[in-house]
């Protein structure tokens, strides 16, 4: 009779224990110290999609990830000495229906610890329980991706303190100092009857008021240009146009300065370019900028080249210079608002660091693609395809923002020993 009561007891608890094994959501597993597993509850089939016969032995390791799998026999190891581990790694799943062929990982979380020794033991089966180890697996993938995202914007606030810090730091510059021409010259001329200023004098502080506004007013706009552009509120006015013309102007404005700076500026625009369709004011914006950045950055006796071509459906404009030149880590940059080369509080130029990310951005509302190669201390080339007949994206307003029309923006090392077109040089 006490036989009987013992084994009903026991059938009874071992059903209890059955009935919580198959209606809990952890899985829980048994694993030998090698890893091969010797139980694991039928939570597993939920969470894997696939039967539990199939994750024993070595079923469930072949399942975790290549990078993971250190990891997770270590943690077992350590488990069957006797110590209490934890370990996260990625399983794959078994996919149904049509996602079935892809690979899918999810993660979980793994907590393990030796068996227990007290049950059943007995002299003959002890060595081989101490290499036995009980785990527990939970599904964390919610919580990986939770922290994937808060990573992510972690790392977009940073950026854009970052990105604050720059622009204070470079408005600062640019906005003080033509302020404090502006202020300086106004006030001596206020007291010109005080300070006995001839003619020639106040016409002197007359221009140098005026070129410090014309610097104000070319930093707005360029900031009020690049705040269109990233609300996507920049409109391209599209309309045939000469390319030539337009090239030809652009560097007769930039000639004088050119001289200025002892710098020879050669261009090479073919008579027989055909006409283009596209935004006139942008196509100028584009070729303004880069020629001004080339003779900035480029010494006295240096050369900057501009030339252009039409390759196929596009054309080819490039704006190559012998100047400084720019360094790797500062080409992966380059492009970003407000971005300069260099430290920002040892600048030797002018600028708020908008030129190239004003081109950047009008080439991708054009459709077309922007490469930048340069080597520090030989120079840079940048060079623009634009599509000789622009055609509008059909998008929806509410998608017309300018990260949807991200350029192709390629980084190579500049070779000055490539072969390059014959340059004519422009006449004075």
């Amino acid at each position: 009779s006490l036989a009987r009561t013992s084994v009903a007891l026991l059938s009874r608890e071992e059903e209890r224990y059955r009935l919580l094994a198959r209606n809990m959501s952890d899985v829980v597993s048994r694993h030998q110290r090698n890893g091969a597993v010797q139980f694991i509850s039928p939570a597993a089939e939920a969470m894997l999609g696939m039967p539990v016969a199939q994750l024993l032995g070595h079923g469930l390791f072949d399942r975790v990830h290549v990078a993971d799998r250190p990891a997770y026999l270590t943690a077992l190891s350590d488990a069957a000495r006797g110590e209490v581990r934890s370990v996260e790694f990625r399983l794959r799943r078994e996919l149904d229906g049509s996602e079935r062929g892809q690979i899918d990982f999810l993660w979980v979380e793994m907590r393990c610890r030796p068996l227990d020794q007290d049950m059943g033991k007995n002299p003959h089966s002890e060595v081989t329980r101490e290499a036995e180890v009980v785990a527990v697996m939970r599904d964390v993938t919610g919580h990986k991706l939770s922290e994937q995202a808060l990573d992510q914007a972690r790392s977009a606030a940073e950026a854009a303190d970052a990105a604050k810090t720059r622009f204070l730091a470079t408005m600062s510059h640019e906005l003080r100092t033509p302020l404090n021409a502006i202020i300086g010259f106004s006030e001596m001329i206020a007291q010109e009857q005080t300070l006995m200023l001839g003619a020639a004098q106040r016409k002197e502080y007359a221009q140098l008021i005026n070129d410090s506004g014309q610097h104000l007013l070319s930093v707005v706009n360029g900031i009020l240009d690049m705040s269109k552009m990233e609300s996507g509120n920049f409109e391209i006015a599209s309309e045939p146009f000469a390319p030539r013309a337009s090239l030809m102007h652009c560097c007769n404005l930039l000639a004088l300065k050119a001289r200025e700076n002892g710098i020879d500026l050669i261009t090479d625009a073919p008579q027989d370019l055909p006409v283009m369709t596209g935004d006139p004011r942008s196509f100028k914006q584009i070729v303004l900028n880069l020629v001004a950045n080339a003779i900035k950055f480029t010494e006295r006796g240096g050369q900057v080249s501009v030339s252009a071509a039409v390759t196929g459906s596009q054309l080819t404009l490039r704006v190559s210079d012998t100047g400084v030149g720019i360094a790797p880590d500062d080409l992966k940059r380059i492009g970003a608002p407000f971005f300069q080369a260099g430290k920002t509080y040892q600048r030797r130029h002018e600028g708020t660091g908008l030129g190239l990310s004003i081109v950047k951005s009008l080439v991708a509302l054009h459709l077309g693609e922007l490469t930048v190669q340069s080597k520090l201390g030989e120079g840079t080339a940048v060079t623009v395809k634009l599509p000789l007949v622009y055609t509008p994206p059909q998008i929806k307003p509410a998608e017309s923002n300018i990260a949807t029309l991200t350029p192709v923006l390629r980084q190579e090392s500049h070779d000055q020993t490539q072969d390059q077109p014959a340059l004519v040089k422009k006449s004075a």
